[in-house]
């Protein structure tokens, strides 16, 4: 996800990384290029995701991206 925002903010994209604070204590946390916003949950997540978007982008991952994918499908 990284080398995506990092890309399209050279590209001249604005980027939102929004990430649930349990993970941001990781060592994902600072690497978003621009802006990032921390929420307590990933339902918060989602509904921050739906307030804020342009388009999205679903990389390869675990069920957990296939849950978020399907949640932004039923409620786009």
């Amino acid at each position: 996800m990284g080398c995506v925002s990092t890309v399209a903010h050279v590209g001249g994209s604005q980027v939102l990384g929004i990430i649930p604070t349990a993970i941001a204590e990781g060592n994902i946390a600072g690497k978003t290029i621009r802006e990032e916003l921390r929420v307590p949950t990933m339902q918060d997540r989602i509904w921050k995701m739906l307030d804020n978007y342009d388009a999205f982008i679903a990389l390869p991952g675990g069920i957990s991206t296939l849950e978020e994918i399907f949640q932004i499908a039923s409620w786009v």
